[in-house]
């Protein structure tokens, strides 16, 4: 009875939209139960159609680092929706966030906005077979770059959720040009670029992964796909439409000082509006139309009210201690590992930043396989029993959990009671059904 509303707004959804959402997340198949309806959130909590209140650690799957209903940034949106809400022309917002992201990542020089992640790579992979003038692209399994034909190969998230390697509905022809390699192995990245590289226009990838889970890039491995791509004059793409401003005020590039050929951009740079971006130095943006031939365009591309919300989003965390964010994160994730420990139960937290996974697993998770080896059953009861106590964690195991500065050292010690008594709840439960959840959701 505590989600009366949000079970028969779930019943009318059922009838009109594919499992009653327009996310295959958002449905909860990985994890059980009727999802719960948001009807408004403001700072670290969001509250159901129900009155009850969560504590948020999705905030919009990344965006919302200042927390929900920010006052400053829902000011800026409404300034901007009384002078319109879309012109199809250019505005002097969109000049003043191209500036602020070229100069957050030196390795970009000029910046294009489209309105998604999945537009910024798609766009960042067009563009870098338009400059090599080759066809093939690198990409790792578990790395999810938005839902783009030639993308959803072994892409982590969603597909891992579900069980299944690949998207249907995508050809054959439109994934034969994406070579999939183990992410965190460097032997064979090297391999496959040395044979192949006079066909290979890109590398692609997470520089820290969020979408088979928080998983980390070994030590050097980074700087040494760097060198490598450098040698063999291949373009490396970063999507840090996730990492983008979430540890510091820039990206991975400036925590592990390795630079990218193209940068692609998304969820923060719109503080929870629509957006995306992709960037790269003069010579490789020039390609793009009108100035050359690889073309790409958008109705709403530089949406004033998207911009609006992430220029003041991003002036805001301009003067912000990201330090203080990550400490935060640090003493949940270590406070979660003790509890676990004192529970018996096998577990393991990744984190880098604000941004953790909480791994029902006894093996360090470092790439897409490891991730999928972990108790995916025991992950949908600890979700239930947080959710049911006013947590709200990513309803799916292969996600990210993320912080905002909205939430207090009170947040915190909340949650770690709610989740020191789910763990030790589920902590007696039978590990049999370890991985049936895996063919669910997304």
């Amino acid at each position: 009875m505590k989600n009366k509303k949000s079970y028969s707004y779930y019943k009318q959804a059922l009838t009109l939209m594919p499992a009653g959402v327009n996310s295959p997340v958002r449905a909860f198949t990985a994890v059980g139960g009727t999802p719960v309806f948001i009807d408004r959130g403001k700072g670290s909590r969001i509250y159901d159609v129900d009155d009850n209140a969560y504590i948020d650690y999705v905030l919009s799957w990344g965006p919302l680092i200042l927390g929900h209903a920010h006052k400053e940034v829902v000011s800026a949106i409404r300034q901007a929706a009384l002078k319109g809400t879309s012109f199809g022309a250019p505005t002097k917002a969109e000049t003043q966030i191209a500036e602020i992201i070229v100069r957050a990542f030196p390795s970009v020089e000029k910046v294009r906005l489209v309105n998604s992640g999945t537009e910024a790579v798609m766009s960042a992979i067009r563009l870098a077979r338009s400059f090599t003038k080759k066809n093939k692209i690198i990409k790792f399994e578990g790395c999810y770059h938005g839902h783009s034909d030639a993308l959803l190969v072994k892409a982590g998230s969603g597909l891992a959720t579900f069980g299944v390697p690949s998207s249907s509905g995508v050809p054959l022809d439109c994934a034969r040009n994406t070579l999939v390699l183990p992410y965190n192995n460097i032997d064979a990245v090297r391999s496959a670029v040395r044979s192949g590289y006079k066909d290979i226009a890109a590398v692609v990838l997470e520089p820290v992964c969020g979408n088979m889970g928080v998983v980390l890039p070994r030590k050097n491995f980074l700087s040494d796909l760097r060198s490598i791509t450098q040698k063999y004059r291949v373009l490396l793409i970063f999507d840090e439409v996730i990492t983008g401003f979430r540890f510091c005020f820039g990206g991975s590039q400036k925590v592990y000082n390795v630079p990218a050929d193209i940068t692609c951009l998304g969820k923060i740079i719109g503080g929870g509006m629509p957006i995306g971006a992709y960037g790269a130095r003069q010579e490789i943006m020039d390609c793009a139309a009108p100035l050359g031939s690889m073309y790409q365009a958008g109705t709403l591309s530089g949406n004033p009210l998207a911009v609006a919300c992430g220029l003041k989003t991003l002036q805001i965390l301009r003067e912000l201690d990201y330090n203080r964010l990550s400490i935060l994160c640090e003493g949940l994730c270590r406070n979660i590992e003790e509890v676990c420990r004192s529970a018996s139960i096998d577990a393991r937290v990744n984190r880098i930043g604000s941004m953790f996974t909480l791994f029902f697993t006894t093996k360090e998770v470092f790439d897409y396989r490891t991730a999928c080896a972990c108790d995916l059953g025991r992950y949908a009861a600890f979700f239930r029993a947080v959710l049911e106590a006013g947590v709200y964690m990513a309803p799916a195991q292969f996600e990210a959990n993320f912080l905002s500065f909205a939430h207090t050292d009170k947040d915190i010690e909340r949650t770690v009671r709610v989740m020191g008594k789910a763990l030790k709840k589920i902590g007696c439960m039978s590990s049999e059904g370890r991985g049936t959840t895996a063919r669910y959701a997304r």
